[in-house]
């Protein structure tokens, strides 16, 4: 069954969601207020209308409540920031509490009813009374919630190991399935420094790129294969899976020779 949807991201969001625009004009760009699991929230649409099969949904679909307005997009924002100028006191009455835990940031939903605590600790830390001193000093209600290093990276951003601002805090990739033989299909050191990032976990990017490599590796051949070139038979050394190249050793009694060969100019059998 197809289904029209709306692609959404949160204020503080780097992946997109799908919602229904409940038969109401949205426009890419827009700030909506939209139906979520712990209330009314206000998202802003990064793909307009679009209908995907139903079955590509993991989860039931909520509703675009409606098209924000200007005033409440502003209180939004303002309720965001006051939120997040809270992180040095609460950081303060994390110490005081004496718990085991470190604030990553602090956010405010979009009407200021509510105040979320994001933090990592190694353990489980039971923070029922600084929630109840939070509620107690803010007049709000309270939500601490525990992340991971990959969601830590995904919020506060930095450089990654290429030099430019981690991928997962641009939203460009964060899915946290990652696995070592992404990296082996790249053919990378398995150096843990080589391959790992801000948060300590294997880059994200690995996933990201992953298919490329995945469908390209089908087209090369194996290493140390024998290949057929235009000067004849001989082994494979190295595949360059981006320029689709193949290094390839010509061993005689006497001599050994390295030739480098386009994709297109070798002859050998898929596996």
């Amino acid at each position: 069954m197809q289904i029209e949807v709306v692609s959404a991201r949160f204020l503080h969001g780097n992946n997109d969601y799908y919602f229904s625009p409940n038969n109401l004009e949205v426009n890419k760009g827009d700030y909506c207020l939209v139906d979520t699991e712990k209330g009314k929230e206000i998202v802003r649409i990064v793909r307009g209308k679009e209908t995907i099969d139903a079955s590509n949904l993991e989860e039931g679909l909520k509703n675009v409540i409606k098209v924000a307005s200007e005033s409440e997009v502003k209180e939004a924002f303002a309720n965001d920031k006051k939120a997040a100028e809270l992180l040095p006191e609460i950081r303060k009455m994390v110490k005081a509490n004496k718990l085991d835990m470190k604030v990553i940031s602090v956010e405010g939903n979009y009407n200021g009813s509510k105040i979320t605590v994001n933090f990592t600790a190694e353990n489980r830390v039971d923070f029922r009374d600084l929630v109840k001193g939070l509620a107690e000093k803010y007049k709000v209600r309270m939500e601490l919630r525990q992340i991971g290093p990959r969601d830590a990276t995904r919020l506060l951003g930095g450089l990654g190991i290429c030099g430019k601002e981690c991928c997962c805090h641009q939203g460009i990739c964060g899915g946290d399935h990652v696995s070592i033989k992404m990296a082996k299909n790249q053919s990378l050191s398995l150096n843990p420094n080589s391959i790992s990032g801000l948060c300590g976990k294997l880059l994200c990017c690995l996933a990201y790129e992953n298919p490329y490599y995945v469908e390209v590796l089908k087209e090369m051949p194996k290493m140390n294969s024998m290949v057929k070139t235009p000067d004849g038979e001989g082994k494979v050394v190295y595949c360059d899976l981006i320029k689709k190249t193949v290094n390839v050793r010509f061993q005689t009694e006497n001599s050994s020779e390295i030739k480098n060969y386009e994709l297109k100019d070798l002859k050998f059998r898929k596996d």
